[in-house]
Parts: C-alpha cells; sequence; structure tokens
C-alpha cells in the first residue's frame, strides 16, 4: 500500500516539474536534459560541438532558450515515403519534359 502511494507521488512531482519547466523561457542545463530526455554527457558533447544553441554568461554554467531548443528538435525533419515517392515522380515528370 505505500509502495503504491510512494510510486503515485513521484508520478505527481515529475509531473509537476515537467509543468514548471514548461512555464519557464530559459531553462538551466538539467532542466534542459530533462526537456530533451537527453543524458548529461550527451547534452555537454552536443553543447561542445556547437550543436545545439546554448548561453554561458559567466563561463561555467550553460542555459537554454525553450524556444531554441523546440526550432533545434524540429530542424532536421524526415520526409514520409509518401513525400518522397511524391518528390520522385515530380522529378521523373519534370525530366521527362526536358528531354522532348
Amino acid at each position: 500500500m505505500q509502495e503504491n502511494i510512494l510510486t503515485k507521488l513521484d508520478a505527481i512531482e515529475r509531473r509537476l516539474v515537467e509543468q514548471n519547466l514548461l512555464q519557464k523561457e530559459i531553462i538551466n542545463f538539467s532542466e534542459a536534459c530533462l526537456y530533451l530526455d537527453l543524458s548529461s554527457s550527451h547534452l555537454y558533447k552536443l553543447t561542445s560541438a556547437n550543436a545545439i544553441p546554448c548561453y554561458c554568461p559567466q563561463g561555467k554554467k550553460l542555459y537554454f532558450r525553450r524556444a531554441e531548443l523546440d526550432l533545434w528538435l524540429t530542424s532536421r525533419r524526415n520526409a514520409s515515403a509518401n513525400e518522397v515517392e511524391q518528390k520522385a515522380a515530380n522529378y521523373i515528370a519534370k525530366r521527362g519534359r526536358t528531354r522532348k
């Protein structure tokens, strides 16, 4: 019974942290790890390679704009199979017209 209550309380706590995260415009490193669902080592690799936008105002702590993280997350979209087929069909149709 107590384990069930503790499990539910942990779930509620995680949701409250997530809700708080969505209210902030600027988030710190640990919050960015939670927001992006990345390990801290992977996020450090991304920041050191300048692959993700971040701010380091005093040379030690890293901060992120949540809106910029959203743009980064959606920057490399993969086309669906239907989109690829349509693009190929358009290319073939266009290429065929230029030969005549």
